[in-house]
């Protein structure tokens, strides 16, 4: 089963992407658990986080 973005999820990715702008050198993985957590994700939600990162890294 493929995740599809929820509104969290995209509220994720702004977080995540703040946060690297504050702190360069911050663990992807570490952004992606607190993000889960401050935003209350499913797994299913968090594995669409990760993938949504993942391709937005590979394309910078």
């Amino acid at each position: 089963m493929v995740a599809t973005p929820t509104n969290k999820t995209r509220d994720a990715v702004n977080y995540i992407l703040e946060k690297q702008k504050e702190k360069p050198g911050a663990s992807l993985t570490g952004l992606i658990d607190e993000a889960g957590m401050r935003f209350n994700l499913t797994p299913l939600e968090t594995e669409a986080l990760t993938r949504i990162l993942k391709d937005e890294t590979k394309s910078c």
